[in-house]
Formats: structure tokens, sequence, C-alpha cells
């Protein structure tokens, strides 16, 4: 059975998006700071299409946390689109041809068709909870992983559920003082450090959760 893991950035004070997030600005005020580490190395600019960046410690933890995945799960917030009944024209934050390039399952409360764009990503839109869409992107995925891409509810309801495997932790030199926190409404899992591969610019821990 394929792992489902999870990696995501997250600020020295707990924090994974900004206060005062709204659908301009859906990581907040400061959200963006989280990613910067990942912005500037050459992993992540090659899988959405750039060039240029570093190769580095960073880097090269990019291409781990992404190498072995099958198929993805999301909330509706990091899909986008607003809240409540879909606006079908929104297709996502990232054009025609998104950087998954596998299945992604998107936790909602509003049915919607599924969604089949460029490069192989599919969204398939999921109403009947995170084991549902646990259970569908670990079919998808065959042998490969499953990796739960955000946002911070996603995550908070498979690790309630005790659905995940390993968190990755990508703890960025940053405090946000306000936001939407990380680790609330999870219940008491053992988080066992495995890994920790520090940098300059974000220390990378990676957690096994012991069940």
């Amino acid at each position: 059975m394929s792992n489902v893991t999870c990696q995501i950035s997250m600020s020295l004070d707990g924090y994974v998006a900004g206060p005062n997030q709204s659908p301009e600005n859906p990581i907040g005020e400061g959200g963006m700071r989280l990613h910067e580490w990942a912005l500037a190395t050459e992993s992540w600019r090659r899988q959405h299409g750039l060039e240029g960046g570093e190769r580095s410690a960073d880097s090269d933890v990019v291409d781990q946390v992404t190498r072995n995945v099958g198929a993805y799960v999301m909330g509706r917030r990091m899909f986008g689109g607003g809240e409540g009944p879909w606006d079908e024209t929104w297709q996502g934050w990232w054009g025609e041809e998104p950087p998954f390039r596998a299945p992604v399952f998107v936790l909602t409360h509003h049915a919607r068709e599924p969604l089949t764009m460029e490069g192989g990503t599919t969204f398939t839109f999921v109403t009947d909870g995170v084991e549902s869409a646990v259970e569908q992107a670990r079919t998808a995925a065959g042998a490969k992983d499953v990796s739960v891409a955000g946002g911070a509810s996603a995550v908070q309801q498979t690790l309630a559920a005790g659905l995940l495997d390993e968190l990755h932790l990508h703890i960025a030199p940053v405090l946000l003082g306000a936001g939407e926190r990380l680790l609330e409404n999870v219940g008491d899992p053992t988080l066992e450090p495995v890994e920790v591969i520090a940098s300059p610019a974000v220390t990378h821990v990676r957690y096994r959760v012991v069940r």
C-alpha cells in the first residue's frame, strides 16, 4: 500500500498562511515569505516549466518530496475559486498545465464534474470526506505515494483521521504572528523525527507518524 505524505512550509510560530486571506491573496499577508526558499531552487522552477534557480540542499529536498508521488489530495481553498457553489470557469491557480501531472482529489462540499487539464493532471472533486478522498487517491496512485498538498484544513483532517504516514515540515525563519496554524485540531499524534536537513533559508524536518 502506498504511503500518505504531506510536505508543507511553515513559519517558526506555526503558521502556513498569513492573516487576511482572500481570493486575491490566498495565502495571506506575508504568506509568500514561507515559500521563498522553494521558489529559488532549480527543482521547483523546472517542475513549473521555468529555467534557472539554484542547485542546493533545498533543491534536493524538493526533488525528494515530489519524486514518488502518484496522486494528490488538496482542500477547496488550495484549489481556489471562492466559497460556495462552483464557478466552473475557475480551473485553479496553475494555468492550462498544472505542475501536478497526476490525479488530484479536491475536498469540497459542492459537487463538480472532473476537470482534465494538460500535462496529465485531472482534478476530481470529492464531497464525501477525507477518508474517501485518500482512498480514491491511493487507488489512483497504485504503488506510488499520495501527497496531501494542503492547505491547513486538509492536512489537519488527514492527520486527525490517522491517515497520514509522514509529515515533512519546511520551517522558514519567518514570524507571521497570525494567520492559519497547521497543527491545530489534530488530536495527539506521535511524530517521530527521522531526518533533519538545514540550510540558510529553511530547516526541513521529516516526521514519521507513529500509530
